[in-house]
């Protein structure tokens, strides 16, 4: 995973059962130990700065990637965008506001055109 807003720093990998949550940033379920994966056929690969703040992560479906979330932050520690993939789609995003109220995505795509 690239290092995303994370300032550069590495971020740490760390495994679960699952994920819950309807709004991101996900929440991370059920830690698994680096030894356990080799006795699962699903789990999540999560990405964490040192902070602990979640950056994205990967569902693992028997090898494969079956979805991935991406996150970036505002300079406040509110969620600013999480980009959503699932393989043979078209890419999603999600784009909220620095009190972390999600925005129309007009207002989203038209934002993101002003920062480039």
């Amino acid at each position: 995973m690239d290092q995303g807003d994370s300032g550069g720093e590495p971020l740490d990998c760390r495994y679960y059962l699952s994920y819950r949550g309807v709004e991101p940033p996900s929440i991370m379920v059920g830690p698994l130990a680096d030894d356990a994966l080799t006795n699962r056929n699903t789990f999540i690969r999560a990405y964490f700065d040192r902070a602990g703040v979640l950056h994205g992560f990967d569902k693992i479906v028997y090898g494969e990637v079956e979805l991935s979330h991406r996150y970036h932050y505002h300079a406040n520690g509110r969620i600013r965008r999480a980009e959503i993939t699932v393989p043979d789609e078209d890419p999603g995003a999600l784009d909220f506001d620095e009190s972390g109220r999600r925005l129309p995505q007009a207002a989203g795509a038209a934002l993101e055109r002003g920062r480039q």
